[in-house]
Formats: structure tokens, sequence, C-alpha cells
């Protein structure tokens, strides 16, 4: 199973990790952590340096109920950051967190290599054309509305079915755009309450069903923190226990805060293979 990023071949059939780099100031977690390009490159040396394949970069945070940023904003934030990555580390294989199409387009122009959206084309209709155009690898979500109103949607017939007929529509419209290299996200907290999150990890494996890589971001989220009363910060604990759990039931990439102990996660669950 491989995808390409920038006329290289990865193997994601053995697990990989990516990197989170936000830069937006009020993500739940590192929230104006990265301000100065010192301390970005900093961060994206360090992650690299621990294993980690790809750094997604994001300008829009989406916690729930965050707050509405314009795309002349999101670009500003972004663009000289992917800029200023590709010109220090150039092998770097860049994925955007966003939903926008033009971001979308102006940073693969600009060197990254991988689209990210949360929202799977539903909240910019030219997102998948623009993504089939690019020629990069494009990873979809599930999530219902947007992050100001995804957690007042959290109704389901059935969850897994209902996630998998919504991967299986998005996919369509994706193939039909002559997207090559699809990678789903099943939304971890979006649009779900905590326990239909320990139900979608529970049966993870029914989303292989889809045949396609998948890839599971839970590092620090609230499903972790609120259930054991503690605050992100020291949620490195449960984030790596729910990790090797993704893994066992099919992940492909981890995105994660914690580079170091993700790759430790990978290294011993393959002996588990």
């Amino acid at each position: 199973m491989t995808i390409n990023c920038k006329g290289k071949l990865i193997d994601i059939s053995n697990p990989k990790v990516m990197g989170i780099l936000n830069i937006t100031p009020d993500s739940f977690y590192d929230g104006g952590q990265n301000k100065n390009p010192k301390d970005i490159l900093l961060k994206v040396e360090n992650m690299l340096n621990q294993g980690a394949t790809f750094i997604d970069i994001g300008a829009y945070s989406s916690r729930p109920g965050a707050d509405f940023v314009s795309e002349e904003e999101e670009l500003k934030r972004i663009l000289p950051v992917v800029e200023l990555i590709i010109n220090e580390f150039p092998e770097t294989f860049l994925s955007i967190d966003t939903f926008r199409s033009k971001i979308a387009k102006e940073c693969i122009e600009a060197g990254a290599a991988m689209i990210n959206d949360i929202s799977a084309g539903m909240l910019d209709n030219n997102m998948i054309p623009t993504v089939g155009e690019l020629n990069v690898p494009y990873i979809m979500m599930h999530m219902k509305g947007e992050p100001k109103t995804m957690q007042q949607l959290t109704y389901y017939t059935d969850l897994i079915k209902d996630i998998n007929y919504y991967f299986s529509q998005r996919i369509e419209v994706a193939k039909s755009a002559q997207i090559k290299d699809i990678i789903i996200d099943p939304g971890f907290g979006f649009s779900k309450t905590l326990e239909q999150n320990y139900e979608l990890l529970n049966k993870l494996e029914l989303l292989k069903l889809l045949e396609l890589p998948m890839l599971i971001g839970i590092s620090r989220k609230s499903m972790i923190y609120k259930l054991l009363n503690i605050t992100p910060k020291d949620a490195l604990n449960g984030t790596t226990a729910l990790n090797t759990i993704a893994l066992l039931k099919g992940a492909n990439i981890l995105r994660v805060h914690d580079v170091k102990e993700a790759i430790e996660c990978i290294k011993l669950t393959n002996l588990l293979d």
C-alpha cells in the first residue's frame, strides 16, 4: 500500500507518523507556541529527527466551537510557513490541513505534498476538483457541519454504517475527479460524543472494508482528557494507549503531537503482526 508524494512512493503498509505543527493562536493543545521562524524550524527538525514521515500544518483551528478565520488570514498564516519549511527542509512531505481549495492550491504550488481536509470537500465545492488537478494525496475526514456546529450534530442511525456510507459517497466523488491516493480519517472528536468516539475505536477495523489507508488523529483529544479528568498536557499516556489500539485495528498513519512516542508504538505493535 503506497501513496505518491512529490514523485516518491511512500509505503504506508508499515504505519507512518504525521507530526502536527499548529500555527493557530487557539489550538486546544499547543495554540500560539509556534510563533516565529526559529521556533517553527526547531519544532519541524525535532519531529523529523524523531521519525515523522509527514508534517501537518494547520492555520485554522478545528477544535469544537472554533472561531471563523477568513481565507485571507488563513493564507497569510500558512503560506510563509510552508515556504520557510520547504526552503530549510526541501525533502519534507508537508500535509496542509485546510478545507479551502485556494489554500490547498497555493500551498501545493509552494512545495507541500498532500491535502488534509476535515470536510472531505463538503465545505468547498472546488476542493476535490482542485486536488484532482494538483495530483496529490487527499486525506478526507468524516465530520458533520463545520467546527463551530459539529458537536450539535451527533445523531446516527448506526455509527459505523453511517460513517462507511459517508465515505463511500465522498470516495466516489474524489475518484471521479481523478484523485488517485485517498486516505480516510474517521474524525475522532468531530460530530461525535465521547461514547461514540470509543464505539468508533472499538469497531475501527470495520472501516477497512473501504480498502483504503486510514489516518487516525486521537492525540491529546478530549475523549482522553475528559474521561480521565486531566488536561491535554497530561494526556500523552492516554494517547499512547489509544494509538496502540488504533494500530492493532489497522491504522496506517498516526497524526500526533508527540512523534517519538508514536514511533515507539509502531515499533512495538509491528512485532505482533
